[in-house]
């Protein structure tokens, strides 16, 4: 079995942390997000390849951290693309790779951006139970969410109906974008794309496809982070620190009050601030402060402000609130 990380994604609703650095590389305690998918993937040994989708923006940013990682089934496999406006979307991206890596096997397909609480080793036992197409479901848990996302329809385990993105949506249960599609289903991608279908979201051809034949839904419960927003990193973050704070042994800290879900990363200053549900990157300054529910990119240097919601890029300085 082979398996698809699907990372080229330009993540422009998270700049300016996300402009010059792969959302998936963003930290989630020790790990990152993507690290956390490509362990599950190297410790199953039904999986025999993991292709890397990317774009070419990021792929020396890749191909960077796969040789400096412990990891030996990551391959790079890269869509021609360097700006969100020229992606062929996921589907079209994905029937391109099949056809670039000769891929002939049954194969997985799980975005680089999830951060699940579910082992992927379970729902590959699941798909190879029912040897049909099969995707991760999750309950949202409201209705205005569901609208962003994939909305599943079962009878029993069995996907009845699929609607991606439904403005009004009849329940909360969601496609997670974690898939397994049998080798023959994958050779009806030409044709799905042939008749003109959306290329875009990977929901359009589950939801063409299961018309064709039975598809099953693995639902789970516990917790799910589509990371895409800084709010659902955030989140996510706190979700994995459980109340905690993480802070790295190279940080500095003088009068500073570290709250919950803060993660403070190496050569951090933190003078007469209070930081509560925050990331701080590394080599950031921040003095005289209140921040909270921020993020806060590398070599930032911050003094005499209040902040709550906000995103400050690389090496900026803001002081009494006036950017330099």
């Amino acid at each position: 079995m082979k398996a698809v990380v699907l990372a080229g994604g330009y993540a422009t609703r998270m700049w300016p942390i996300t402009k010059h650095r792969p959302k998936m590389f963003l930290p989630i305690g020790d790990s990152t997000v993507i690290d956390r998918i490509f362990a599950e993937l190297e410790a199953d040994d039904r999986i025999d390849e993991v292709y890397v989708s990317t774009n070419e923006r990021f792929a020396a940013d890749f191909e960077a951290h796969l040789a400096d990682s412990e990891f030996e089934k990551p391959q790079l496999s890269v869509e021609e693309t360097t700006e969100e406006d020229d992606k062929f979307g996921v589907v079209g991206a994905l029937a391109q790779l099949i056809d670039r890596e000769n891929v002939d096997d049954d194969l997985l397909v799980i975005a680089g951006d999830n951060l699940i609480s579910f082992d992927v080793a379970d729902f590959l036992d699941y798909f190879e139970s029912q040897d049909a197409p099969t995707l991760a479901a999750y309950d949202v848990g409201s209705r205005e969410k569901a609208k962003s996302y994939g909305l599943v329809e079962l009878e029993g385990e069995r996907v009845v109906d699929f609607q991606e993105k439904p403005d009004d949506p009849n329940s909360t249960l969601v496609s997670i974008a974690c898939y397994a599609f049998p080798q023959d289903s994958l050779s009806l991608l030409p044709t799905y794309l042939e008749e003109g279908n959306n290329p875009d979201e990977p929901g359009w051809f589950v939801q063409w496809l299961q018309n064709r034949e039975s598809t099953y839904a693995y639902t789970f419960e516990g917790a799910w982070f589509d990371i895409g927003t800084p709010e659902s990193y955030l989140d996510a973050v706190a979700w994995h620190l459980d109340g905690d704070s993480l802070v790295a042994d190279s940080a500095t800290l003088e009068d500073a009050t570290i709250g919950d879900n803060v993660h403070v990363m190496g050569e951090v200053t933190l003078e007469n601030t209070a930081i509560d549900h925050a990331v701080i990157f590394p080599e950031a300054t921040v003095r005289n402060a209140d921040v909270r529910r921020s993020i806060i990119d590398e070599g930032t240097h911050l003094e005499d402000l209040d902040l709550a919601g906000a995103l400050i890029g690389a090496h900026t300085t803001i002081t009494n609130g006036s950017p330099q």
